[in-house]
């Protein structure tokens, strides 16, 4: 009997690396992925990573997922990025009815994409809900053949619907991908193969059964220890793995630079001291980082709940490595940038497209400095009013 084992989410991801940097020049100049290439991320199953087992899902282990987004993004970062946002997405089914995460799963290549909160209320109506505004950065929305919004929900009478611990609630709705309008808005720095453009809904309605909340991880309807983690902390995980695999890239052509590249009136920057000593320090640092986010995420899935979700010290462990994954990804290809000379800022080269990126990473919510003054509020005894 043949027991070889099917290959894991990171050496699915690693085959598939050729195929990936050999259209990142498309897809940075399309803002598309080309359709042989969106079908072997299909085929390879790289955008159910963490969808549930009951919905035809991988279900795999967050520290596999950290591993298989960073491989991604060590070939391009726009298809790093876009496949940790249609995985976070997958994090809605076991909060919708299951009929209605089958039915948008059923396609093999279905994909949800949405943007931020934005304000816009979400109408109660009968039987469900009237969706009408905008929305801002709904990355993947050129794959998507799903849509969705986020919001407060509106009663009829006016007032805002309330969550368990008394503050408006933020509710999701799922719609196909031809009900929302692409604005084509998205001109950005770096990462910009993500197409990450605002939508435009209008007056679109959405039966109760395609929605559902994001905010109360007690209630998920899959058990097993990947839906303990919250959306925010798994969304976080998965830009530290951008932003790893991308600095992991850059350290690893700047190494190839240093054993050619020789500055006027200097000799190889291989043999300069300085150099030497920042690349392993840069180096240490981003695997230390990744070497910390697994090892805290290895710890938290061991003992995280069947049932129910992680506590906030958990929780907070999950925000702090990722951010801290981020920062040191973010550091060491600033290193990178300045060590590499002229031979960073040319389009052609290896470094000046991943330093956008990066940069264009380092501007998104999971990655704000914030994040550490809330844990260290945590780790000194407090409660900060965030929801990780």
């Amino acid at each position: 009997m043949d027991q070889t084992a099917p290959p894991s989410a990171v050496d699915r991801a690693r085959a598939l690396g050729p195929a990936i940097a050999a259209a990142s020049d498309e897809i940075e100049r399309t803002q598309r992925f080309p359709a042989a290439l969106l079908e072997q991320l299909h085929a390879a199953r790289l955008c159910r990573l963490l969808l549930p087992r009951s919905v035809g899902g991988e279900e795999i282990h967050p520290t596999e997922y950290l591993h298989a987004i960073a491989e991604i993004a060590r070939h391009d970062g726009s298809v790093g990025w876009n496949l940790f946002v249609a995985n976070s997405a997958t994090l809605i089914a076991p909060f919708i009815p299951l009929e209605s995460a089958r039915r948008i799963y059923a396609d093999p290549a279905a994909l949800i994409a949405w943007g931020a909160p934005s304000g816009v209320r979400l109408k109660a109506a009968p039987g469900g809900y009237r969706v009408d505004g905008e929305w801002l950065f709904a990355s993947g929305c050129r794959q998507a053949t799903w849509m969705g919004a986020h919001g407060p929900v509106e009663e009829a009478d006016g007032t805002l619907r309330l969550n368990a611990r008394g503050v408006p609630l933020t509710r999701t709705v799922l719609f196909p991908v031809e009900q929302a309008e692409r604005l084509g808005d998205w001109r950005p720095v770096g990462l910009r193969g993500t197409a990450s453009e605002a939508y435009r809904v209008r007056d679109v309605f959405v039966p109760e059964a395609m929605s559902g909340t994001r905010e109360e991880p007690e209630a998920r309807r899959d058990p097993g220890p990947l839906y303990a983690f919250t959306m925010q902390g798994l969304y976080a995980v998965g830009v530290a793995g951008v932003a790893l695999g991308l600095a992991d890239a850059m350290l690893a052509d700047f190494a190839k630079l240093a054993a050619e590249k020789t500055p006027r009136g200097r000799g190889r920057l291989a043999d300069d001291a300085l150099v030497r000593a920042g690349f392993a320090t840069a180096t240490a640092k981003v695997k230390a980082a990744l070497a910390y986010l697994t090892a805290e995420l290895d710890d938290i899935y061991a003992h995280a709940p069947e049932t129910g979700a992680i506590g906030l010290a958990d929780r907070a462990r999950v925000r702090l490595a990722a951010s801290h994954g981020i920062q040191a990804g973010v550091e060491a290809a600033d290193w990178v940038h300045r060590a590499a000379g002229v031979s960073a800022i040319f389009p052609d080269s290896p470094f000046e497209r991943r330093f956008r990126d990066i940069h264009t990473v380092s501007q998104q919510i999971q990655s704000r400095p914030a994040h550490f003054e809330a844990v260290g509020e945590i780790l000194l005894g407090g409660a900060p009013p965030v929801f990780f």
